[in-house]
């Protein structure tokens, strides 16, 4: 064996050596970022509003379809914390069960778009051929805002949270797969990688032991801010009445059906605008927490 490469063998083995360490620095970031002022409030104020929606059948004693006889606009009051809508239907109960319409969207579809996003932008980094064809396919989604491609999705498939679904994962998976693909073009330059490749690894052992643990921290904080960004794409489409249609509850709907009552009851949009702000901002504070932990360690 020559000197050459029993330098990479050991550069290799040494970096083998180090991936727990890796891995604890990994951890490390995520403990700076929640332990900071900033992600713990940011934290909390997620778990707060997603935890009020899970428990919106014991929050409120009306379901978020019941007519309330002889509560027609009323105002905010004990009673009704953010008063009644014009078909008097407490509007508190819609907004906590509108929550759990915007959780199933943040949690369900930025995940799948991550993780589709990560696998196109892994195959593009390892095949010529593939690259070219995903980023023309990224550049063509990209070409199209969320909301143009979501009314287009709705005059096929017709409004629903399925459309909202599926807008949300189709405007992430190309920021996710061009993160992907860019983390792992720079990594595997690094002298480590280089080195496994010289003693024999094969591109997919590489990429998982030395490329994998080295996108994670990068992933995250996209992840939070791509959560924030389904919050309002869901609250558009559904403003608009190309998302949630009524009289199913989420926060864009309620908001939009709110519009026609301000007048006489002030607190409609009340509910669904410091919901929907709460979350774009608890993601976002996790977001800025984590990149700054990142960038520390």
């Amino acid at each position: 064996m020559t000197d050459l490469a029993v330098a990479a063998e050991q550069r290799a083995r040494a970096a083998d050596q180090d991936a727990p360490e890796a891995e604890a620095g990994q951890r490390s970031t995520v403990t700076r970022a929640f332990r900071s002022g900033q992600g713990l409030a940011g934290l909390l104020l997620v778990v707060v509003i997603v935890v009020a929606g899970g428990l919106a059948g014991w929050l409120t004693k009306y379901g978020p379809l019941e007519q309330i006889p002889g509560a027609n606009l009323v105002g905010p009051g004990a009673g009704h914390w953010f008063g009644t809508d014009d078909l008097n239907r407490d509007v508190f109960s819609r907004v906590l069960h509108g929550i759990r319409i915007d959780a199933f969207i943040v949690f369900g579809a930025v995940p799948l778009a991550a993780l589709i996003g990560s696998l196109a932008g892994l195959l593009a980094s390892t095949n010529a051929v593939a690259d070219v064809l995903a980023q023309r396919v990224f550049d063509l989604i990209l070409a199209f805002p969320a909301l143009i491609f979501g009314i287009a999705l709705t005059a096929i498939t017709g409004p629903g949270v399925h459309a909202v679904f599926i807008v949300v994962v189709a405007a992430e998976v190309p920021v996710f797969g061009r993160q992907i693909r860019t983390a792992v073009l720079q990594v595997r330059e690094q002298p480590y990688v280089e080195a496994a490749a010289v003693i024999g690894a094969g591109t997919w052992w590489t990429l998982r032991k030395h490329v994998l643990p080295n996108v994670i921290e990068p992933l995250a904080v996209q992840l939070a801010l791509s959560m924030s960004l389904a919050v309002f794409i869901e609250g558009a489409m559904s403003f608009i009445g190309i998302g949630v249609r009524p009289p199913d509850p989420s926060l864009g709907s309620i908001l939009s059906e709110s519009m026609s009552n301000m007048d006489a009851n002030w607190a409609l949009a009340v509910g669904p605008l410091v919901v929907v702000g709460g979350l774009t901002l608890g993601f976002l504070l996790i977001a800025q927490a984590l990149g700054r932990a990142r960038r520390i360690g």
